[in-house]
């Protein structure tokens, strides 16, 4: 039988258990009247930006969520079907159903096989979550160091992912679709280059895959090439729960929020990371966006539950990492509304920074687990359609 108290406990649903959702959830702690669950499909936290390595076999890319979350907060291992906001539920995979008073909206992002292109969702392999990192990672162990291998998408993962196979020995072409790395500034780019020219990865720029076989691709310039195994690295998308469950999104289908998080449809609704699209003007899917972010979504439902006025986003990012095997990356330092500027660091201590930053990336949610509201991060001036102000964690 429930007691009195049970009956005065707000119950906040955070569906997705990533960087930002589980960081939100730690951050909720703030008061000790909320009932909060994480839904997640995996019973294990993964660090997607460690993918590239588990996938190559240096790293693995898991944790505990028993040393990340924090007392009182419970695990759901299942996944959300559909959110029905006339009932307040949370329909799962499984059949079963969770009530909620607040829902934050955390499902992150998946890789993107696009199936306008021949071949392409039957024989390349993804990168970008975990069961496509795992099936890569098995692929790799049956394949010989010296077989051909293709990386679609020159963009960080693609990048990353090249780096870290040729690092090894092997014989790898990245394919860039347009220019390689076209966020990062030039001398950024041309030290990029030279590393992957070092390790011998053939980098064909403005040259875009037409079809994948099973051995072979097809380039819009280059012909049929050999490729014994090809990675698709070409861009992310978002799970279509949001629309599935009648709420409305941008046209990849985040979730269409208020400047607070809030989405547009219905205030108990709170969404966060990578499927946010405050008025539909999203950040750049990041790590590095999705802690703070959290924290915010998580501030958004306090200050709802307590009859205030949510504050609206006040963020930026700084820059970006982009590792080139385990000895060497580029830090590239960029404006507060992400543009880079022409300067970066790069080799070792390019190295030493973004291991720095994809282990603070953990750090923070045990953090938050251990002193709930513990991050701060510098705020500025209203959000002119792209991020401002650096998050800082609190010494």
């Amino acid at each position: 039988m429930s007691t009195p108290e049970q009956h005065t406990l707000t119950k906040v649903v955070v569906i997705g258990g990533g960087y930002a959702g589980t960081l939100a959830a730690n951050h909720l702690r703030l008061r000790a009247d909320i009932d909060i669950t994480v839904l997640n499909p995996r019973p294990e936290f993964v660090e997607r930006v460690r993918l590239h390595q588990f996938a190559a076999g240096t790293r693995e890319a898991t944790v505990d969520y028993g040393t990340l979350l924090g007392d009182g907060v419970r695990l759901v291992v299942d996944s959300a079907a559909r959110i029905d906001t006339t009932t307040r539920t949370v329909r799962l995979a499984s059949g079963r159903a969770l009530d909620y008073d607040y829902a934050i909206y955390a499902v992150g992002s998946t890789g993107a096989i696009p199936s306008s292109v021949p071949g392409a969702a039957e024989f390349a392999f993804g990168i970008a979550e975990f069961e496509a990192a795992q099936r890569l990672r098995a692929r790799l162990e049956e394949l010989p160091l010296e077989a051909p291998i293709t990386v679609v998408g020159g963009g960080l993962t693609g990048i990353e992912t090249a780096a870290e196979l040729a690092e090894q020995g092997r014989a790898v072409t990245l394919v860039c679709g347009r220019a390689l790395a076209p966020s990062f500034g030039a001398p950024a780019r041309r030290a990029m280059a030279t590393w992957l020219s070092r390790h011998r990865v053939e980098v064909l720029e403005d040259d875009v895959v037409d079809e994948v076989r099973p051995d072979t691709v097809v380039l819009t310039e280059g012909g049929v090439r050999a490729s014994a195994l090809t990675i698709w690295a070409g861009g992310f998308g978002v799970p279509r729960l949001a629309a599935a469950s009648g709420l409305r999104t941008d046209a990849l289908g985040r979730l269409l929020t208020d400047e607070t998080l809030t989405s547009v449809d219905d205030d108990r609704i709170v969404a966060t990371g990578d499927a946010a699209a405050p008025s539909g003007r999203p950040l750049r899917m990041s790590c590095y966006a999705a802690g703070p972010l959290g924290a915010q979504a998580a501030d958004t439902v306090l200050s709802r539950i307590a009859g205030t006025e949510p504050a609206v986003i006040s963020l930026a990012f700084s820059g970006a990492c982009v590792s080139l095997g385990r000895s060497a990356a580029i830090r590239q330092v960029a404006r507060k509304d992400d543009t880079a500027v022409n300067l970066y660091v790069g080799g070792r201590m390019g190295a030493a920074i973004k291991e720095l930053t994809c282990n603070f990336a953990v750090k923070r949610i045990r953090r938050e687990a251990r002193r709930p509201g513990s991050l701060i991060w510098v705020k500025g001036g209203p959000r002119p359609g792209q991020p401002y102000g650096a998050e800082l964690p609190n010494r």
